[in-house]
């Protein structure tokens, strides 16, 4: 009887659970719906009947993903291929530099790496709004090899701002996997004559592969989504990555229609990356875990 309760109760809690994720889930999915809903209706009914299907005269049809890529003087293509260049660029400079650092950081116990570590892990509980306005100004006087070199603010050297601001969670996942590979492997590696960077690029960066590709996962969809750092720091005049945000026309009037219609474009994207590439996440974070 006892057993049949405790049965009972278990399936009750359950059953309340899974309606309390499945709430969760239509939240995080109706935004979606709404804009996929909506790139496909005119401009009128988008404000007037947000979560209506598009039919009837309601329905724009392709006009929207038409208008929004060939609104203003600026190239579409052009806006995709610096979104493209800066995801690629920022995430690859993030897993050389920062697998390095936590490699490093995990092997040598001194002080400055302890608090190297803590500040990396720091870093990531600062909001970006807190520096966003002294980074923009700097960006724009910097130079990336000191006093000569192109500035901060060009789509190939933003990547470098993106290295500071990523580093934190990257270091944290990387210091946890390199601590559950054992020592020997790396001194064997020593014994036959391996230097540094070759006991790193022979040795390590192999054994670092599920969790590189984890955090690279990670950092393309964090940066291919970011909209405030480019958009503070690229010169407007000569980079536009953020098609979406040019679609104004006179006194500041907005093409909704057209706007929905390039976000959907934009996440796309990275929806289907997402999809693709979730188990190899769930490895890297669970490979990282083994030691902290």
């Amino acid at each position: 009887m006892n057993t049949q309760k405790t049965l009972s109760a278990e399936a009750r809690r359950k059953a309340t659970l899974s309606a309390v994720l499945a709430v969760i889930c239509v939240i995080y999915v109706l935004p979606v719906v709404a804009v996929v809903i909506n790139s496909f209706k005119l401009n009128t009914f988008v404000k007037t009947d947000t979560f209506a299907l598009p039919t009837g005269n309601m329905w724009a049809g392709f006009e929207n993903f038409i208008k929004g890529m060939t609104f203003g003087n600026y190239p579409f293509a052009k806006s995709v291929l610096y979104s493209v260049v800066i995801t690629l660029l920022s995430t690859a400079l993030i897993l050389l530099c920062t697998s390095m650092a936590a490699w490093y950081i995990a092997r040598v116990n001194s002080l400055f790496c302890k608090a190297l570590y803590f500040l990396c892990v720091f870093s990531m509980v600062v909001p970006f709004q807190m520096v966003m306005f002294t980074l923009s100004k700097t960006a724009n006087s910097v130079r990336l090899l000191g006093f000569w070199g192109p500035h901060l603010n060009t789509p190939w050297t933003i990547p470098v701002i993106y290295l500071g601001f990523g580093a934190g969670l990257a270091i944290f996942m990387f210091v946890g996997f390199v601590k559950s590979i054992p020592l020997e492997i790396e001194e064997a590696a020593a014994i036959d004559g391996c230097g540094p960077l070759r006991t790193y690029f022979s040795v390590v960066v192999p054994m670092l592969k599920p969790t590189m590709v984890s955090v690279g996962i990670l950092e393309i969809m964090w940066v291919w989504n970011d909209f405030l750092l480019p958009y503070l720091v690229l010169d407007k005049n000569l980079y536009r990555p953020i098609h979406i945000q040019y679609l104004k026309g006179s006194y500041g009037t907005v093409d909704l229609g057209a706007t929905m219609a390039l976000i959907l474009l934009s996440i796309i994207p990275v929806i289907v990356f997402y999809l693709t590439c979730q188990k190899h996440i769930i490895k890297g974070v669970a490979a990282g875990a083994v030691k902290g």
